[in-house]
């Protein structure tokens, strides 16, 4: 009895640790976005993005100008970034998907963590401090891979005037209509449920997935955080349209994800949001037709 207490008390304690850390992580990103993530943007120009976001695919003469870093515009700069520029902008992606990702993927993160503990009082594996933090590493490894990504398509879309310098929405309106239903349309193929089916069943991706050790840890968190990857990159193209620092799109890409990710009918809704969105960008093109 005395052996089983002692393992549920450091299971909670584990537990707990895992759980103040990993709301730090979120808090500490989110913190890090409203401060306008390295960016010459105040909480000014993120107000303006939340609340008139460039779905429409217009903007005024300042939007296609680009802004340096600290603040000042210049035409001829449009799509040329120094070595400085990818960095910022990079590390905006990286703590953006930190800040929208890490409240989804809490539930892996803490089966693992109390599976290794478990597996150690057991006997079944090697005694020591459970490799948490290398498998949420690995997780978010991943998604460093696709933020590196969406610089690339950042720059490209900014040098082809397609997206906003200052406020990094989309200036085309059938760019925002084929982003709208390309992410629609992705949420209703087959690999798409075969990821989000991977996210929503943590228990069998352990049983299925177990590598010990923390190079063990590090790769399945890695792997978790691929299907992760799989199952949302077309929901995280969507801030091209409307906004990429945009505080309101960015809530309510990490709130649908959390959804279709932990609750039970969560797939019949991610199929009725790609619905959704197919008939947004439909409406889009629909009314640049009738312009």
């Amino acid at each position: 009895m005395g052996k089983t207490t002692l393992t549920e008390a450091v299971l909670r304690r584990d537990r707990a640790i895992t759980v103040i850390s990993l709301l730090a992580l979120a808090g500490l990103a989110w913190g890090y976005l409203l401060t306008g993530a390295g960016t010459a943007m105040g909480i000014g120009e993120m107000l303006r993005l939340a609340l008139s976001p460039g779905v429409q695919g217009g903007g005024g003469a300042m939007d296609t100008m680009p802004m340096a870093l600290d603040g000042s515009m210049d035409p001829a700069l449009q799509g040329v970034w120094a070595g400085r520029t990818w960095l910022i902008v990079f590390a905006m992606w990286w703590v953006m998907m930190v800040a929208m990702m890490v409240p989804s993927a809490a539930p892996m993160i803490l089966l693992y963590a109390g599976a290794t503990r478990h597996g150690q009082a057991r006997g079944r594996m090697a005694p020591g401090a459970v490799p948490t933090a290398a498998f949420a590493g690995g997780y978010l490894l991943a998604w460093g891979g696709f933020s590196l990504t969406a610089v690339a398509l950042q720059w490209a879309l900014e040098r082809g005037l397609l997206v906003s310098g200052t406020m990094m929405w989309s200036l085309d309106a059938w760019l925002s209509a084929a982003v709208l239903m390309a992410a629609g349309l992705y949420q209703l193929t087959p690999f798409k449920r075969a990821c989000l089916e991977h996210c929503r069943a943590p228990a069998q991706y352990l049983a299925r997935h177990w590598r010990p050790g923390r190079a063990g840890a590090l790769v399945m968190g890695l792997e978790h955080g691929a299907y992760c990857v799989g199952c949302c990159w077309a929901l995280m193209v969507l801030l091209f349209v409307g906004g990429v620092m945009n505080l309101v799109w960015i809530a309510g890409l990490a709130l649908f994800v959390l959804i279709e990710k932990l609750l039970p009918a969560g797939g019949r809704l991610a199929a009725a949001g790609g619905v959704a969105l197919v008939a947004a960008g439909g409406w889009l093109a629909a009314g640049e037709l009738a312009a």
